[in-house]
């Protein structure tokens, strides 16, 4: 998944939808402080909730 892209699209008036259980990530560290992958995952999809589109799970998305 690409931020970049989603903002874009956005900043262009397109709507977009990311499906955040078809993404993935990984522990990251930052300042000498791991992060856990479910941690980023959460921060990363809030973000992307609250300035660039509709965030929600395949079963609401096909359902």
């Amino acid at each position: 998944m690409h931020r970049c892209n989603y903002r874009a699209a956005s900043d262009l008036g397109y709507k977009t939808t990311i499906i955040h259980d078809a993404c993935a990530t990984l522990d990251l560290e930052f300042d000498g402080r791991k992060v856990p992958a479910s941690q980023v995952h959460a921060t990363i999809m809030a973000a992307l909730a609250f300035a660039y589109g509709t965030v929600t799970t395949t079963q609401q998305y096909v359902g």
